[in-house]
C-alpha cells in the first residue's frame, strides 16, 4: 500500500482530477479507489467527486497491484508496431478486449499476455495494459500499454481529446448531409439495459461524421469521436436514422450479407508517444469482408 498526503494547492476541482495530476496513476483507477474509501479530506472519507478548496488536506491510500492472472493464449495477433512503452493492435472482428459477461478466454488480454512481454498493471489482473476497448464486432486499431507510466499518460490523451480515433462505417440508406456533428447524451436503455441509447439522464456524446462515399441503398461514412462512450458511433448511427450495416444490436435484423457483426472499423490511430513526444500515426485497411460488400454493392 502506497500513501500519498497533499495540501491542496488548487480549489474549485474534485479530487479524482486533483490526484491523477499529481501522481501517476490514472483517472479512472483513482476515482474507483476514491469511490472504494481510499481517499480523505480533512480526516473524512470522500468521494471522487468531492470538490477541493484550498490548504485542504488529502490523504490517498493506492494498494498495491496484483500479479496479472489472467491466461496467456497463442492467440493469432496483428501487431501493426511495439516498442519499449506500448504497442498498437489491428484487433479482429469477433475478439473480445477483455474478459467480462461470461467471456474468459479468447480475448485480445489473453493474446497480449502471450505475445508482450509485458503490461501495464494499472487496469488490475482482467484489463492488464488495455488504455482505451473498441466492441468484440468491431474491428481496427488500439493502443495497448506496456508500463503504467505510458498508460497514465495515454489515458490522459485520450481524456483530453488529443488522441484522435477515425472509424468507418457503411450505414444503411443515404445520408442527407455530407458531414456534421451528432451532439446528444447517451446512457443505458431503459427498456434494454444490456444496450445503450440516447436518453436525457446520460451523459453527453460528441461525434463527428464526413460522408466518403454514396451507393444505392447505403452510405460510407467516416467518423471521428470527441467523447468515448459505450457504443457511441453505433448509437448515434441509430439516432441519425442510418444504422451501421451488420449491426446485431442496434441495426436490421435481415441477415444481409451473411455478416458475423457491424462494418465498423477503426481505421486510424493519433496519438503524442509519451516517453519520445513524437506524434505517432497509424492506418489499418478495411477487413476483407468489409471490402468483400463494399464490391457488391459497387456492382449492383
Amino acid at each position: 500500500m502506497k500513501t500519498f498526503d497533499f495540501i491542496a494547492d488548487t480549489g474549485d476541482i474534485r479530487t479524482d482530477l486533483y490526484l491523477s495530476q499529481k501522481i501517476e496513476v490514472s483517472r479512472s483507477r483513482v476515482k474507483k479507489l476514491c469511490d472504494e474509501g481510499y481517499c480523505s479530506v480533512n480526516g473524512k472519507i470522500v468521494k471522487s467527486n468531492k470538490v477541493l478548496k484550498i490548504g485542504d488536506e488529502i490523504k490517498f491510500d493506492v494498494p498495491e497491484e496484483k500479479n496479472l492472472d489472467a491466461t496467456p493464449e497463442d492467440l493469432p495477433l496483428d501487431i501493426i508496431y511495439q516498442d519499449d512503452d506500448l504497442a498498437v493492435i489491428n484487433k479482429p472482428q469477433g475478439m473480445t478486449v477483455h474478459a467480462g459477461n461470461g467471456t474468459k478466454g479468447g480475448t485480445l488480454v489473453n493474446a497480449l499476455l502471450f505475445h508482450l512481454d509485458k503490461l501495464s498493471g494499472i487496469n488490475g489482473v482482467i484489463r492488464p495494459g488495455i488504455v482505451h476497448r473498441i466492441d468484440k464486432n468491431t474491428s481496427g486499431l488500439l493502443v495497448v500499454a506496456k508500463n503504467d507510466k505510458a498508460h497514465v499518460a495515454l489515458s490522459k490523451q485520450i481524456e483530453n481529446k488529443t488522441c484522435h480515433r477515425i472509424y468507418v462505417a457503411l450505414l444503411e440508406g443515404n445520408l442527407k448531409q455530407d458531414e456534421g456533428e451528432i451532439d446528444t447524451f447517451i446512457g443505458r436503455n431503459p427498456a434494454d439495459r444490456t444496450k445503450m441509447a440516447v436518453v436525457k439522464s446520460g451523459r453527453q456524446a460528441i461525434t463527428c461524421f464526413r460522408v466518403l462515399e454514396r451507393f444505392n441503398g447505403y452510405t460510407l461514412c467516416e467518423f471521428s469521436l470527441k467523447t468515448g462512450r459505450t457504443h457511441q458511433i453505433r448509437v448515434h448511427a441509430k439516432f441519425l436514422g442510418h444504422p451501421i450495416v451488420g449491426d446485431p444490436e442496434y441495426g436490421y435484423k435481415n441477415g444481409k450479407f451473411n455478416l458475423k457483426g457491424q462494418l465498423l472499423h477503426a481505421k486510424t490511430l493519433e496519438f503524442i508517444h509519451p516517453t519520445t513526444g513524437e506524434n505517432m500515426s497509424f492506418s489499418a485497411p478495411l477487413p476483407d469482408y468489409f471490402e468483400k460488400v463494399l464490391k457488391i454493392i459497387k456492382n449492383k
